[in-house]
This record gives C-alpha cells, structure tokens and sequence, in this order.
C-alpha cells in the first residue's frame, strides 16, 4: 500500500507496456515462459574433484551447490530478474534469496525438505557450501521449519476457514501489508525455486509456478547423460515470468549462469 512493502522496493523507472502488463495478464502463469538449457557439465565435475579431494565425503560439494552459487552470483549481477508483480505493480526484492528442495530420504514415501536461503556475493563458495549442508543437516534430523509449524496450525481448521485465511493473505500481500516476520521463512516469497531431478535420476520438466508468494523464476536440474564420446551435458528447464522483463533480459541472466558453470573457477 501506498508503493511500500516489507521485503521490496517498488520499480518506478518502467515503460508504459511494462507496467500495464500484470493488468493484462494478472496471474504469474498467463505469462509463463518456458527456456531449456544444455550445460557442458564436464567442467564442473573437473572442478568438484580437484575441490572434493581435501574435503570429507559429509562436506563434498555437489554440482547442485555450483548451480545454486552460479544463479545467486548472476542475479546479483543483473538485478532485474530479482523482482516480481504484487497488487499490480512490479517491485525490486530486497535481497538475493533462492529456495531448493531436497528429499529426507531416497525413499518413495520420504518427506520433502524445502529450504530457502539468502545468497550474498561477499561469502565464498565452500562458506555457502557448509551453510546449506548444515541447513540440510537439521532438516533430515527432523527439526521443524517455522512454514511447517504454520502449516500444521492451519490445516487444523476446517478447510473452509483455511480458503479464507489464504484469501486475506493474499489480499495482504496484494496491499504491502504482509508482515516480513511471515515473509521472511515462506519458502515461496522467493527470487528463485530450484528443483533437482537429477539427483533421483530423472530428466528435468518444466514446473509451474505458483500464484501464492512472490517467486517468478523456478528451475529445474535433470539427471546428466553422455554423449558418444563420453562427455556428460545436464540440461535445466525455467520456468519464467515475463512480466518482470523481457526474455531478452532472462536469457542473458541464464548465459551468465551457464558461463559460470562451464567455467566453475569463476565461482
């Protein structure tokens, strides 16, 4: 309300189609925009074992920490993909924040572990490395998430009560007046949602994204596959809203990413 809001700066500097474009298309996927990505992964394992060779087998870093390290680092270098439509108006997010999720276990009925994570450009690599290890450390170990607590508290009401209470949530967010004490820890007021399907050995989809929240950019890792020669390639399928910017804009944020993961000393 009133062009302020606890997490976000509102955008003013726009052109008169940018700014009418969230009265056009006022849902996040009437303006979806789907990108696929093929990434030499030769380099980054190259890397991760040089890396990995004095790090214990607990502590190794993944080639999903070198994704997540390459988006942060590109996003913050090109802020315009850090923002998002709320109540018609396009805001700059105070902050650099991506959300990942991981399985508790590789089993079927095993729960999911959503983590959400502020990324800053001045912490190294194995820094953030051992930030999210710990973070996943907790969470395997059953320790609850304040999202968890809340969830489990509404879903305690009847359903009818539930689809009110989210209604005024989402007026609230619409207004600026969502308090940043429950922004903060939902894991979808988000600059970015990764998924990583690789890790359970599955090819990368497209996902959607979600209405509730403010997360306008979710990715998705797949499993990597050789060539004839051997050299394994990984592809990563986004899911974009164009409303932000344009896809000349995502796009280059994405080849950054991409340059950073072909050339991992970067990061």
């Amino acid at each position: 309300m009133f062009g302020r809001r606890p997490d976000a700066t509102l955008v003013r500097d726009l052109s008169p189609m940018r700014r009418f474009m969230p009265f056009v298309s006022p849902r996040r996927n009437e303006s979806l925009v789907l990108f696929a990505q093929t990434i030499d992964a030769e380099p980054g394992f190259a890397f991760l074992e040089s890396v990995n060779a004095s790090r214990p087998l607990e502590r190794r870093v993944t080639y999903f920490h070198l994704l997540l390290r390459a988006l942060a680092l590109s996003i913050i270098e090109r802020p315009r993909l850090n923002r998002f439509t709320a109540g018609g108006r396009l805001w700059q997010r105070d902050g650099m924040w991506i959300t990942f999720s991981a399985k508790r276990a590789f089993e079927d009925d095993a729960p999911i572990l959503t983590v959400k994570r502020r990324f800053d450009g001045d912490v190294s690599l194995l820094q953030m490395v051992d930030d999210i290890l710990d973070r996943l450390s907790a969470g395997r170990g059953g320790k609850r998430t304040q999202s968890d607590s809340e969830m489990d508290l509404l879903l305690r009401l009847p359903p009818p009560l539930i689809r009110i209470l989210m209604w005024f949530a989402r007026k609230a967010d619409a207004l600026g007046l969502y308090p940043r004490a429950m922004i903060e820890p939902d894991p979808l007021f988000t600059s970015v949602f990764i998924a990583n399907l690789g890790s359970v050995g599955l090819a990368a989809g497209y996902h959607h994204l979600w209405e509730y929240g403010t997360c306008p950019v979710f990715g998705v890792l797949g499993k990597f596959t050789p060539d004839a020669n051997g050299r394994r390639s990984v592809e990563i399928k986004w899911s974009y809203d164009e409303r932000i910017d344009d896809g000349f804009y995502a796009a280059s944020v994405l080849e950054l990413v991409r340059n950073r993961l072909e050339h991992p000393e970067k990061l």
